[in-house]
């Protein structure tokens, strides 16, 4: 598929959102906030504001690639049987109680709202990850997605890019717990569950004209003449194609800055406490980087099964 940038910045950015938003609902609901609970802690606002801009600029990010902007509300209608029309439903609904929060952690709301609001932003957060997952794990046709490690990819990942995000306002933040050692160990699980998926996709066997149509009991499937003289919309936007060692080096790309990099930066903060906000911040701009390139390799290490058609 070609990675085309709108849709890379919707996943990545909406999905570090959502991810910082199920965060600080775990910690909100732990601390018991609101009423007559403890303060709230000082990064609580800006860290509920940053994931609002986050989820909002990946949102509008993804209006980019569709034909008719315009019409996107329409999709919210078919929320019984598509999963980008759940997403959209997810999307907006973790809108209330993260606003309902940001209003009581500032002043503008009551504070007992936090109580309520504060496990439905974990609820909105996870299952807006989970539909967005869904809708690439659904498509039968890209093999590259279609298996089960795709769905957890995403929320892991969503909960690793929010994690990033809240070390260095933690450390920032007056009596602020250290989140090097959960940092490190999602950074290694989130590493760990790349390279298998990876390995997964790299050991199916290529896509023919036989596996295509369905065919191959009549024998072997093959096309006599193309259809078209020049590129057509299908192989624009499916037949995206990536030489085998330019993926590998992507791959090294990703690891190293998404993953190992972070790792070494939460064990110098351990080592060195007085780094540890420099630290963080270095962690948060690589790990998002190498995010970044993970999921361009996403959409172009898939191949659509029509691509067949054409001897692809």
């Amino acid at each position: 598929m070609r990675p085309t940038f709108s849709i890379i910045a919707f996943t990545v950015l909406s999905g570090t959102g959502y991810g910082l938003w199920f965060l600080l609902g775990i910690v909100l609901t732990l601390s018991r906030m609101g009423g007559d609970g403890p303060p709230w802690p000082s990064f609580v606002v800006t860290a509920l504001l940053l994931g609002l801009v986050l989820v909002g600029v990946g949102l509008l990010s993804s209006l980019g690639h569709l034909g008719k902007p315009a019409r996107a509300w329409r999709a919210l209608s078919q929320w019984r049987s598509s999963w980008l029309s759940r997403e959209g439903v997810a999307a907006i609904a973790t809108f209330v109680p993260a606003m309902l929060l940001t209003g009581a952690a500032s002043g503008a709301a009551p504070a007992a709202a936090a109580r309520v609001a504060a496990p439905a932003l974990i609820a909105g957060a996870f299952a807006t990850v989970y539909c967005t997952a869904h809708i690439y794990a659904s498509l039968a046709t890209i093999r590259a997605w279609s298996q089960p490690l795709v769905v957890p990819g995403y929320a892991l990942f969503g909960l690793y890019g929010g994690l990033l995000c809240l070390w260095p306002m933690v450390d920032a933040s007056p009596g602020g717990r250290s989140l090097e050692t959960a940092v490190a160990g999602v950074a290694v699980a989130s590493a760990l569950l790349k390279v298998r998926y990876w390995h997964a996709i790299d050991r199916q066997p290529p896509i023919d004209a036989n596996h295509a149509t369905g065919l191959a009991r009549f024998g072997d499937v093959r096309s006599f003449e193309q259809p078209h003289t020049e590129e057509n919309y299908l192989l624009h936007e499916m037949g995206f194609v990536l030489a085998r060692k330019h993926a590998r080096r992507l791959r090294g790309i990703t690891l190293g800055l998404g993953f190992a990099a972070p790792v070494a930066l939460a064990l110098l903060a351990l080592m060195l406490p007085s780094l540890r906000i420099a630290c963080a911040a270095c962690a948060l701009a690589s790990g998002l980087a190498g995010l970044f390139v993970e999921r361009w390799l996403f959409f172009a290490e898939a191949k659509h099964a029509v691509t067949a058609y054409y001897q692809r």
